[in-house]
C-alpha cells in the first residue's frame, strides 16, 4: 500500500522548505518524489513500506527530523484521500472563540465559566453537567445580548471558509456540529457556508429571557457521534470517507469514527486520540491533507471573512434591538 506524508506550514508565514522536505523524506521507506501543494506552504511525500506501515511511529521519526519547526505532519494511505463528509465543531475550531465564554462576559463571569469550559474540553469533567452548570448562570439574559456577542466578540478562524466551499464545490457534505448553542451555530454556519447545522437550544422563559435550562437532550459527545453515523449511512458513504474536525473531549468519539479524525490545536487528549494534529497551519491544512493543490481551492472563498461585514450584519441587528426595547 502506498501512503503519504503531508507536511503544511502556517500560509500566513509559509516556512516550509525544499531542506524540509528532504528531511522528512530521509525517514521515510521508499520515499517517492515530493509534490508541491502551495508552494512554502503545502508538499507531499509519497512512501511504500515493505511492510504495514506504523503510523504513529513514523509521525515520531518525521517530527524529529523536522526538529523545533512550525510544520505540521499527516500520514495516512493514498487511496480515499479525498473525502465526501466534513464534520466539524465549532467553538476553538470554525471560529476562535468558546461562545459560553463570551456570553459569560456578559455578566461579568467569563474567568469562572472559562475554567468550567478549559476542564471540559480537556476531558476532565463531563460535558453535559459542565454545560448546563454554565447555562444555568444566563437565567435571565436577554437573547438581544447574542448579536452584540457575534458582533463583537466573534470571529472565523483563517481557512474556515475556504475549507467549506473548496470541499462542498467537490461534491462533498459539510455539517457543523456544536456542543454551544443555536444562536450562534446557525449564523455562523450560515456565514462560512455549510449544508447542515446542529446545536444545542436556549430555552426562553416567560419573560421572553433564557430561563437557564437547555432544550433535552443535550448535544455532546454522543450526539455528535450519532450525527456522522446518520449523515454517514444517509448519504450511502463508508467509514474512510468521512473527515471530522474539533479541539475538545466531546469530539473524540466522532474523530475515532471517522476516516480521518483530525484535531485542531487539541487539547493534549483529543490530540493524542486523533489520527492527525493541526497545531500550527489554519483549516486549509484539512485541504492539503485531503491532496488539493492550492489553486484547486473555491477561488470565491479564498479571502477570508471581512471581519467588517460580520460586524455590519450583526451591529445593524443589535441596533434594531436596542431601538425595540425603547
Amino acid at each position: 500500500m502506498t501512503y503519504v506524508v503531508t507536511l503544511v506550514s502556517d500560509p500566513g508565514f509559509p516556512s516550509l522548505t525544499e531542506d524540509f522536505i528532504r528531511r522528512a523524506a530521509e525517514v521515510l521507506p521508499h520515499a517517492g518524489e515530493a509534490q508541491w501543494l502551495g508552494k512554502g506552504v503545502a508538499a507531499d511525500i509519497p512512501f511504500t513500506p515493505d511492510e504495514p506501515a506504523d503510523l504513529r511511529a513514523l509521525w515520531t521519526a518525521v517530527r524529529a527530523a523536522l526538529g523545533p519547526a512550525a510544520l505540521d505532519v499527516i500520514l495516512q494511505p493514498v487511496e480515499g484521500r479525498r473525502k465526501k463528509l466534513l464534520l466539524a465543531d465549532m467553538d476553538s475550531t470554525i471560529i476562535r472563540q468558546e461562545c459560553v465564554d463570551e456570553l459569560a462576559a456578559e455578566i461579568g463571569k467569563k474567568p469562572q465559566v472559562a475554567a468550567i469550559t478549559e476542564r471540559a474540553m480537556r476531558g476532565e469533567i463531563a460535558f453535559e453537567p459542565a454545560l448546563r452548570e454554565r447555562v444555568a448562570l444566563f437565567k435571565g439574559l436577554h437573547p438581544h445580548t447574542i448579536p452584540r456577542v457575534l458582533s463583537k466578540k466573534i470571529s472565523l478562524t483563517p481557512g474556515a471558509r475556504v475549507l467549506v466551499q473548496t470541499m462542498r464545490a467537490h461534491g462533498a457534505h459539510t455539517a457543523l456540529v456544536s456542543g454551544g448553542f443555536t444562536l450562534f451555530a446557525a449564523p455562523v454556519a450560515e456565514k462560512v457556508g455549510f449544508d447542515h447545522v446542529q446545536a444545542n437550544e436556549l430555552l426562553l422563559g416567560e419573560d421572553g429571557r433564557f430561563s437557564g435550562l437547555l432544550a433535552e437532550p443535550v448535544l455532546g459527545e454522543r450526539a455528535k457521534l450519532e450525527t456522522l453515523l446518520a449523515l454517514r449511512e444517509g448519504r450511502g458513504l463508508g467509514p474512510s470517507e468521512t473527515l471530522a474536525v474539533g479541539d475538545g473531549a466531546n469530539d473524540i468519539p466522532m474523530l475515532r469514527e471517522a476516516g480521518l479524525g483530525i484535531a485542531f490545536r487539541g487539547k493534549p487528549a483529543v490530540a493524542e486520540a486523533a489520527q492527525a494534529r493541526i497545531d500550527h497551519a489554519d483549516l486549509t491544512a484539512l485541504l492539503y491533507a485531503q491532496g488539493y493543490r492550492q489553486e484547486e481551492f473555491f477561488a470565491e472563498a479564498r479571502a477570508q471573512l471581512n471581519p467588517s461585514d460580520w460586524k455590519r450584519k450583526y451591529g445593524a441587528m443589535e441596533k434594531a434591538h436596542e431601538r425595540t426595547r425603547l
